[in-house]
């Protein structure tokens, strides 16, 4: 499967591969206790406050590779280094076996790990996640055009009506390129609000130039989360804030690009990503040495279901595609269990044969759950809207849903997140290895979380309007509060607003402020909450 890419691949002739890929992992890092103590050495603020409202923990993993021991690793004979993961405190190299082999004697190096298994002698034990799956498991209103079918398919038109349309929540596409995304009227909103943030390439290792180059696949991915046309189209997150990452290599399919999503991954934790969608996935490479069997599905071998694992366990919210291979089974990073997995229904909410089927190999349900993935609509890169198909476009549908939801309920984690979402499919009962738990209702989400005591986001705290803005912010009280103290954080943790308000003086000026994501914290006798701002 050439992931879940709908491109048409030629298939080339076996051949020698001289060259092997491999990960070496190192023994230590520098300076750990140093960086956990001072944490906006290593995170930006907006990543801090984001794990602390979900109780993570800011750890070794959080403390970046040894730059020295990187250096030494390229100073060896015909070795490259091609990417680094912080997170497993290893780095993605490719030279000969013999080469690679020669590592193991630098003092610094615990271990290597060949993409081709048959060469590994000894493969790092790597733990499982801390939090597994259970096994069993009108304010907005918008004129959707083409994207009708697939929002009120979730019922995500409701999540709109309450005003949880993404605001103040952020969303990293991890794709194959981002053409138009920079320029486009279909994104123009998000651009005009300052809520496009970044986008780098993993893959040419440059800033923005290429991210929005390259392959469409990660434009039309992206315009189904964050893409808005009035009256034409409406994402099911029209207010995120966006990253757009390149990670994935059309023009070959090589274990790198696992690599460098896991890098991509790293980046959107340490920037306060909430929610990364990935339309791609990993079964078979060039070198058929690398392919991974159905048995490796099992959430805990392929590099990239590892990095997602530990992405989960970092607070966010990971949602990717099942895969376009119907029987074929799911592919990497599907098979995680830290992963929300998204298979393909038509417009009448039934299965599609393309879509790539569980369970894992390890017996879990997957997928998850499903959305419309046959005739998606979807913004291309001069603007146009289209139709195309895939669980590529099923998966985006559904992260920005989720990250609506998220934004409903922000004290709930990740894991209780996609366990609610889960809950409200129709076949919760029943799952079954074509649609997991099936189709889910986010009006049903939304109103089963209120029912068993929790109140709605904008009664029970602060809220901040407009957001984003571009000269003042408002601030609306909780009932039975009348005074508060505001505090708004750059995203290097510089203070550059303190002042008191009142529920009589509750607007806060911030048009000097630079364009940008702001952290705001609102102190008051009994509350203590931090939320985000974007100023355009």
């Amino acid at each position: 499967m050439k992931r879940i890419l709908l491109l048409a691949i030629l298939l080339m002739p076996c051949m020698t591969f001289a060259q092997q890929d491999a990960w070496v992992f190192f023994t230590d890092k520098e300076n750990v206790a140093t960086s956990i103590a001072n944490p906006l050495t290593i995170l930006t603020q907006e990543a801090i406050d984001r794990k602390a409202s979900h109780g993570v923990a800011i750890d070794e993993r959080d403390v970046p590779v040894n730059e020295s021991y990187i250096t030494q690793i390229k100073q060896q004979t015909g070795i490259t280094v091609l990417a680094k993961s912080k997170w497993m405190n290893c780095v993605h190299v490719r030279g000969s076996e013999a080469d690679i082999d020669a590592l193991e004697t630098l003092g610094f190096v615990s271990s290597i790990e060949f993409a081709d298994d048959s060469l590994t002698s000894f493969a790092p034990d790597f733990e499982n996640p801390k939090n597994e799956p259970v096994s069993v498991q009108q304010r907005v209103t918008y004129n959707y055009g083409a994207t009708e079918n697939q929002v009120t398919m979730l019922s995500a038109d409701f999540l709109h009506e309450q005003d949880f349309t993404g605001a103040g929540m952020i969303v990293a596409v991890l794709d194959s390129g981002f053409p138009g995304v920079d320029t486009n009227a279909g994104f123009a909103r998000v651009r005009d609000e300052g809520r496009l943030l970044d986008g780098y390439d993993f893959v040419a290792r440059v800033d923005n130039e290429f991210a929005f180059g390259g392959s469409s696949h990660g434009t039309r991915t992206a315009s189904d989360i964050a893409g808005f046309i009035q009256d034409q189209f409406v994402g099911t997150a029209p207010d995120v804030s966006l990253y757009c990452f390149r990670t994935e290599d059309v023009a070959s399919e090589n274990p790198v690009e696992e690599s460098y999503w896991v890098e991509a991954a790293e980046r959107a934790d340490s920037l306060g990503v909430d929610v990364i969608n990935t339309s791609l996935g990993y079964r078979n490479y060039d070198n058929p040495n690398y392919s991974y069997s159905y048995e490796d599905m099992d959430g805990q071998t392929a590099f990239i279901s590892r990095g997602s694992n530990l992405a989960f366990e970092k607070g966010m919210l990971l949602v990717t595609s099942a895969g376009n291979s119907g029987t074929d089974m799911i592919a990497a990073p599907a098979d995680a269990p830290g992963v929300l997995t998204v298979g393909a229904v038509d417009s009448n909410g039934n299965y599609v044969g393309f879509s790539s089927i569980g369970p894992s190999s390890d017996g879990r349900v997957k997928p998850d759950v499903m959305a419309k993935g046959q005739s998606s609509a979807v913004i291309i890169p001069n603007g146009t809207i289209t139709t195309s198909s895939g669980t590529s476009f099923s998966s985006p549908i559904m992260a920005g849903a989720v990250t609506c939801f998220w934004q409903a309920f922000p004290e709930k984690t990740n894991e209780e997140i996609m366990q609610l979402v889960r809950e409200s499919a129709h076949l919760f009962d029943t799952p079954n290895a074509q649609m997991g738990y099936g189709i889910p209702n986010f009006e049903d989400a939304f109103t089963n979380t209120l029912s068993v005591g929790e109140e709605s986001a904008f009664a029970k705290a602060y809220t901040l309007s407009p957001n984003p803005s571009s000269n003042i912010v408002q601030i609306q009280f909780p009932e039975g509060i009348e005074r508060a103290r505001i505090a708004i954080y750059d995203m290097l943790g510089k203070q550059v607003i303190n002042t008191d308000v009142t529920t009589t003086d509750n607007v806060v000026a911030i048009d000097r402020l630079t364009t940008g994501v702001y952290i705001v914290q609102i102190q008051d006798d009994t509350l203590s909450t931090t939320q985000k701002l974007i100023k355009q």
